[in-house]
Parts: C-alpha cells; structure tokens; sequence
C-alpha cells in the first residue's frame, strides 16, 4: 500500500515525504510545481506533474500505485491573495478538492488526511482554541478550507470515506537536516521574513502593531516546528489505518510567542541584528490565537520534538542559508 501526496513538492507537504520515506513507506507525490520544488523530494520518490482534479489521472495513480490513503496539501494559502481573488481560491482549494474527493470514492480509497487551518476560526471570543471552537471564518481562504472539512464530514457518512483533519495553527522551522524548508518566493511568514533580513534577501522587515492588549503588545501566534506537524500526519495515517474512525485536531504546542519574543530569536540564534519598522495595526489580525493543544496528544499519542523558539528558528535559518547558496 502507499500514500498519494499531494502538494507533496511543496513546504509542509515535503515533510511529510521525508517522514515517510525516514520509515520505509514509499509516497507517491502529485504536483503541478506552480509552488513546490521538485529538489525539495529524494530522489527515489516518484513525482508526478499534474492536477489534483484531473479524475482520470488521479484513478491511474490510485490503481498502478495501490494507494490505501490520500494526504491532500495541494492549495493557495495567502489570506490578503484570497480576499481580492476569492473565486480563484474556491476553485483552487474547493472545486478541486471536490474533484480529488469524488476520485478517491470513485477509485475505493477509505483514508484522507486533510491539510486544514486555523484560519477556519476566525476572531473566536474564546483563547485558547479548542477542537469545540465554533469555526466562524473571515477570509474567502478560511472559508474555502472550511468547505472542505463540510465535504469530507458528508462523504464519511455517505461513502465511508474516514479522515483526518488537521487545522494548522502557525508552521515554521524545516527540516533538522535542511533537506526541506519554506522555498517559496515572496513567503510573509514571519520567521522566514525575519531569516531573510539575516541572510541579506531584505534590507528590513515591518511588525504590523505593537498597541495589542499582549504581555509586549504585540500579536501572539502558536508556531509548530514543520517536522512536527510531519509527524503529526503520519500518527493521524496510522490512526486510520488502524481502523479508526476520522476526526478533526487542531496541529499545535498550546503555547504562543508574541511577534517581538520570534524577532528577538532570530537576533538571538543568528548573531545578527537587523532594523524593524513598526507598522500600524492589519485588518483582521487577532492579538493572540494559540490552541489548547491537547487533544492530538491524548488522541494520537503526538510527542513534539522540536517545542522550543530558538530551535524553530536555528533550522529555519540554516534552510535559508541553503537557499542563498543555491541562488
């Protein structure tokens, strides 16, 4: 048996080939590269160069691989790119993964893993986030996230179709041994914008807000180490495979770090200081979101490794090191 990828040339998505790949599993990775990197994947994983709604394509993969599971990571996920192309973002995130989900009730696969978002909540009254959290999303990218866990809940009951669906709350770091990490031009993450400045890509970053009701009074964000959340979709394969019946997890440490605490660090880990202009307030930013983080835990046994600030960053920055040796 083996597990179609798709998105799997991508950031998260390639971690998870890594992971697969470090335990014997050989993943079969679908992508139209308009984001990933095929140098991101071993040498020895297939990559097949296409779209996750094309049906016909996705049946061939299903059947000459024998394909027991689907881990979709495939879509678009800038939140302001959603907001002035919504329909873009619905078809990208929403048609298509109708289309990948009809394909594999169509073709006999009963396990999907779902690369979901915190995005899908919202501005909760409530902190920290529970998996019981009301979604009440404000971005078309929220909401076409959203879509999908609706589809996926139906097709469980129609079809069978269990999965697992694993809202991310903020994913930085890469891989310990820079072997993956976040490739993609023009990425607003903050720790990969601050690497940037340290490596000279920019010349200085901005902090949009610094008058939050937080201990530093700027924003406060849940960041999980990528390699993590990889194993976090491998624990949530074994889960269904086993058996079990899917579910929705929220993929985070339970704890956050204000804007300032992850500039601070990356001073800190680089030796480098580095200007920072202070901004007003964005639109639609949260003071704080952090998850409860517990439930992936109990429910998967979930053992972060890399839960501490400086290490995140430490890997994060020799990935982008890496990258500036490439260009």
């Amino acid at each position: 048996m083996a597990v179609l990828i798709t998105g799997g040339a991508g950031y998260i998505g390639s971690h998870m080939v890594l992971d697969l790949v470090a335990r014997g599993e050989t993943p079969i990775v679908l992508d139209d590269l308009s984001t990933g990197f095929e140098w991101l994947l071993p040498a020895a994983v297939p990559l097949i160069r296409g779209d996750v709604a094309d049906q016909a394509l996705i049946r061939r993969i299903i059947e000459k691989h024998n394909i027991d599971a689907i881990a979709h990571f495939a879509a678009k996920i800038v939140v302001p790119d959603s907001v002035s192309d919504p329909l873009g973002y619905y078809e990208s995130n929403t048609v298509k993964a109708r289309s990948l989900i009809e394909g594999a009730v169509k073709s006999g696969v009963k396990n999907f893993i779902f690369s979901s978002t915190a995005a899908v909540y919202g501005e909760p009254d409530e902190m920290p986030l529970s998996e019981e959290t009301r979604p009440n999303p404000i971005s078309p990218y929220g909401r076409s996230k959203l879509m999908v866990e609706w589809m996926l809940e139906d097709a469980r009951h129609a079809y069978g179709l269990q999965s697992m669906v694993l809202r991310y709350f903020n994913v930085a770091g890469a891989d310990p041994e820079a072997r993956s990490g976040q490739a993609t031009p023009h990425a607003t993450h903050l720790i990969k914008t601050a690497c940037e400045v340290v490596t000279g890509k920019r010349h200085s970053m901005s902090v949009f807000g610094c008058d939050y009701a937080t201990r530093d009074g700027t924003c406060v964000r849940d960041y999980i180490h990528v390699s993590d959340l990889a194993a976090a979709h491998r624990l949530a394969l074994d889960y269904l495979r086993a058996g079990n019946k899917g579910l929705m997890l929220n993929c985070a440490y339970g704890h956050g770090s204000t804007v300032n605490e992850v500039i601070y660090a990356v001073k800190r880990v680089s030796g480098v200081d580095f200007s920072v202009d202070y901004a007003p307030r964005r639109a639609g930013d949260p003071p704080e979101v952090i998850a409860k983080g517990n439930k992936i835990k109990s429910t998967l046994g979930f053992k972060p490794h890399y839960d501490d600030l400086d290490t995140i960053v430490k890997h994060a920055l020799a990935f982008e090191q890496k990258l500036q040796s490439r260009s």
